[in-house]
């Protein structure tokens, strides 16, 4: 299992603080870095917000290695060919390393304060869906496209430069939902992305993925199974009980729901569980966008047991 981070754009993310992170994480042997996309949290106060986009065109240009994308772009924000133009730019200025996470939208506040049509929740997802079809088709297919849809209308779209990398940046779909978001999955992407499940629970909906994979025509393997979780790392119990303590929980209630906590040998623990459950990757949610010599800590007690 590989295991990455991510982070929380809309949570005092900027400049300094997203270069420095980006240079720390791949210095430090994680597998990637991926962010969220929001203008800002669904609470006041609003915090500095790097535009998503942008900072992924940084990292492409100033990192070798690292595996990156959001977590997940929403198709409320942006017109799907404007997202799959941009997707497809920074694939290939950083070599063939993005992977294109695609969310249908869901955060009332930032979608009112910013101008933006959430949508009734059936309806927002039949905009994801159109949106997803057009941008795998503008990734992978050369052919001119012509779409009418509900929410877009397109005539002999094609994308040019063809993306470098043959298909383009593979498509991750994010979430838990086993009425709309796998179905979406098992259809459409190259990895399906869940978010704070138990191991058990990771299992039983990575079974339920193969069932609609097989009812597509399409295999188990040809879709990538991830999850993005909680982290709290310890430099010893006190430290992580403190850390759950600030969220008004015990470690054990934390770990119940999901979030991987504890000292590094406790966390290599949960981890290894989540591989046995099927995780090929796991992103570690990384909420203090300051503490590097934290994220130095981590690496150095708990990659080692997964080279």
């Amino acid at each position: 299992m590989d295991i990455a981070i991510m982070i929380e754009g809309q949570n005092g993310l900027n400049w300094p603080r997203w270069q420095r992170l980006a240079l720390a994480v791949e210095a430090l042997g994680f597998a990637g870095l991926y962010r969220s996309d929001h203008y800002t949290n669904a609470s006041a106060p609003d915090r500095d917000s790097l535009e998503l986009w942008v900072s992924l065109t940084w990292l492409a240009g100033h990192t070798r290695r690292l595996q990156f994308g959001p977590l997940v772009t929403p198709v409320s924000f942006r017109h799907p060919t404007l997202t799959a133009r941009m997707a497809s730019a920074v694939d290939d200025l950083s070599g063939g390393r993005l992977t294109l996470g695609l969310g249908a939208g869901w955060q009332e506040r930032e979608h009112a304060h910013y101008g933006w049509d959430l949508l009734e929740v059936s309806r927002r997802f039949v905009r994801f869906e159109e949106g997803i079809r057009i941008i795998r088709h503008l990734l992978s297919d050369d052919r001119p496209l012509d779409f009418d849809g509900e929410f877009y209308r397109l005539r002999e779209a094609v994308l040019l430069p063809r993306p470098a990398r043959h298909g383009g940046p593979p498509l991750l779909i994010g979430g838990n939902g086993a009425a709309r978001t796998l179905p979406l999955a098992a259809r459409y992407a190259a990895e399906w992305n869940a978010i704070f499940l138990t191991p058990n629970q990771f299992s039983q909906m990575s079974i339920r993925l193969d069932e609609l994979l097989a009812a597509a025509d399409r295999r188990p393997g040809e879709v990538r199974r991830s999850m993005m979780t909680g982290c709290y790392f310890g430099r010893d119990a006190a430290d992580a009980a403190r850390k759950a303590g600030d969220r008004n929980k015990t470690p054990a209630e934390l770990r119940a729901a999901g979030v991987v906590i504890g000292t590094a040998p406790e966390m290599v623990e949960q981890l290894g569980q989540l591989a046995t459950a099927g995780v090929q990757r796991v992103m570690l949610q990384w909420l203090d966008l300051d503490d590097v010599d934290g994220l130095e800590a981590l690496a150095h007690g708990v990659l080692p047991q997964f080279s």
